[in-house]
Formats: structure tokens, C-alpha cells, sequence
């Protein structure tokens, strides 16, 4: 599941040769629940700042009420959003916070990639791959037959707005902030830790990287990327994250966003993160489970969108769930007029 010597060498050209060209508005359906009245506001806000064509705007009959979606009503919703999608929607922006899972799956997952029980696991065991995983595919439905989804969640329709603003604001921008790696104690939740000094050897030359032994960082203003494993992230109130932001933490449960045993990745949204993952059911400690911090660092510093870096960088997705504001490129280069 790990890159190659070869491939990360060839990753590393692209970026310093001037990157990649990342997803563009037309390119993205918003799904919303047209029965709930802060999911169309938030479908056509987004709509709004992104410039998203009016027609890529697709209501569906969602109780957003429910943590779950049960799979059969899946399915009929499935089948009526993908009628009105054309070859070139190349991935979903879902305007809602409310259902998080479908069945044994996450949402985002089930919507990219079918209700498919091979993404799924009883106990700790391994789940089919990801086809977009480390792809340098630019159109991921018309070579993989996926669209990636990201849930646009937060905790109110205002934390929504802000946070749609903070991808926007992002754009073009190259932050100068820093990745933190933080390794915990927490030896369960640190099995990324491996990955943590090979992000630093190949790309610390092309972003500020420290990789930090500690509960966690505090009274930083300039986090850009943060990954870190364990149940509760402190000092979160401490932190200033750069727009465009990536961060979250392995655990169990972070995608469960009415869950209160563990942090849910809606505090890093309420904390000023643009982007964030976390897992709706048990996956175990599987590193293939979670993003791969020098997969998301090499795909978003090469100027690829938010949804695409994320997406691409987790092996095993079908538990996990993605948010933020897809189409962040704080990396890309801005366009030329013609």
C-alpha cells in the first residue's frame, strides 16, 4: 500500500516542476436534503462561493435527522443521484451533517464508491482497497468510475459559512505554516508514527515540518497541517490553523459525530481546520484506515484540491469519513488569464 522509491521520486518532480491542476467548480455536484431548510442554505452558499453551476445542484429526500442512513433508502437515493449526474461531475460536495453512516459505511465512502460490504469489516480485519489511492488521476470518475465525496458538516449553519470562507480564503495562497506530526504516548493510536519521518525526509525540504513527541501542540498560530492518534486532542483552543488546513486524529471513532466517548473531527472544524477524517465504525488501528500524512502532504503541496489529496492518501476508506470544504487548493497555482 506504500508508495515507491520511484513514484515518490517522480512525486517530487511534479511538485517542484510547479504542480498539478486541481478540480474545478463544474466539475462538483452539491448533494442536499431538500426537506431540510440549513441543508439547501448550505448547498446554495457553497454554490454560491465556489460558482458551482445551478445544475450541479441536486435535491434528494433525506431525513437529516438520523445518525444513520439504513442502506435500502440508500440505495433509492443513490440510484436518483447518479440519473443526474454527466460524465464530467467528477466528485460530491454533500451539504449535510446528518446522516453520517450508511449500514457499516461512511457516507462519503458510500457515495464514491456504491454500498459495497467488501468496504466494510467485522472485528479487525482489512477491507477492499481504494481504486483512487495515490492516483495521479485528475478526472477520478472517468478513470477510476468514483466520485470522492466530502461532507460540508459543522455544527451549525455559521460554523458551515465560515468554514466554506476558510477553503475559499485558501486558494492560491501557499501558506507558510507548519505540519505538525505529533506522536502521543498513546502507543494503540500512533501506529502512523512510522510514516512521520518519511513525510519530514521527502518533503520537509518544501514545507516546515516538525515531528513532535507530546500530548499534543499548544499556542501555535501557524498550523497547516496536523496529524496526530488519540481519543481527545488538547489545546485545540490554543491553536490558529491557517485557511486551507488539514488535520485529524486516529481513534476509533472520530467520525461518529454525535459520539461523546471519543473527539469527533467536528472540533477540529469548530477550531479553524478546513479538512478533516475520521472513522464511523470500529476500524481497529490500521494505519491503511486512516490518511497517509506523506500522501495528503505530496498530493495538496502539489497543488491538488482538498477532496483529492485526502481521498487519495487513505488505502482502506470504506469506514472513514471526509470533511471539509472540498475544493481548497491553498497549493495551486493561480490561473492565467487567457
Amino acid at each position: 500500500m506504500r508508495r515507491s522509491a520511484r513514484a515518490i521520486l517522480a512525486l517530487c518532480c511534479v511538485c517542484w516542476s510547479g504542480g498539478a491542476t486541481a478540480l474545478e467548480a463544474d466539475e462538483v455536484a452539491i448533494v442536499f436534503s431538500s426537506r431540510d431548510e440549513h441543508s439547501v442554505e448550505l448547498a446554495l452558499a457553497y454554490a454560491g462561493a465556489r460558482n458551482i453551476p445551478a445544475q450541479n445542484l441536486i435535491g434528494i429526500d433525506l431525513d437529516t435527522s438520523r445518525a444513520v442512513l439504513p442502506v435500502e433508502q440508500f440505495a433509492r437515493i443513490e440510484s436518483s443521484v447518479s440519473q443526474r449526474l454527466g460524465d464530467d461531475i467528477q466528485a460530491l460536495a454533500l451539504a449535510w451533517t446528518f446522516p453520517y453512516r450508511v449500514g457499516c459505511m461512511s457516507v462519503t465512502s458510500a457515495f464514491a464508491l456504491g454500498f459495497d460490504k467488501r468496504y466494510c469489516a467485522t472485528g479487525c480485519a482489512p477491507t477492499a482497497p481504494n481504486p483512487y489511492f495515490e492516483s495521479s488521476s485528475r478526472r477520478p470518475y472517468a478513470d477510476h468510475g468514483m466520485r470522492p465525496a466530502m461532507l460540508l458538516a459543522a455544527a451549525s449553519v455559521a460554523a458551515g459559512r465560515a468554514l466554506i470562507d476558510r477553503g475559499v480564503k485558501s486558494d492560491y495562497t501557499r501558506p507558510p505554516g507548519t505540519a505538525y506530526l505529533v506522536i502521543t504516548d498513546d502507543r494503540n493510536r500512533s501506529t502512523r508514527k512510522q510514516r512521520f519521518a518519511f513525510a519530514r525526509a521527502y518533503y520537509g525540504a518544501r514545507h516546515r515540518i516538525e515531528v513532535v513527541s507530546s500530548a499534543g501542540i499548544a499556542a501555535r498560530d501557524d498550523v497547516m497541517f496536523y496529524f496526530t492518534g488519540t481519543r481527545h486532542v488538547p489545546f485545540l483552543d490554543s491553536l490558529t490553523f491557517r485557511p486551507g488546513a488539514i488535520a485529524d486524529h486516529l481513534t476509533s471513532s472520530g467520525g461518529v459525530l454525535d459520539g461523546t466517548r471519543q473527539m469527533n473531527v467536528l472540533a477540529w472544524i469548530e477550531a479553524g481546520a478546513t479538512g478533516s477524517y475520521g472513522t464511523v465504525v470500529e476500524p481497529c488501528n490500521y494505519p491503511q484506515k486512516f490518511p497517509d500524512p506523506p500522501t495528503v502532504l505530496g498530493a495538496y503541496l502539489n497543488g491538488e484540491s482538498l477532496i483529492e489529496a485526502y481521498w487519495k492518501s487513505v488505502a482502506w476508506p470504506g469506514q472513514g469519513l471526509f470533511v471539509g470544504e472540498p475544493l481548497a487548493r491553498p497549493f495551486a497555482r493561480r490561473p492565467v488569464a487567457p
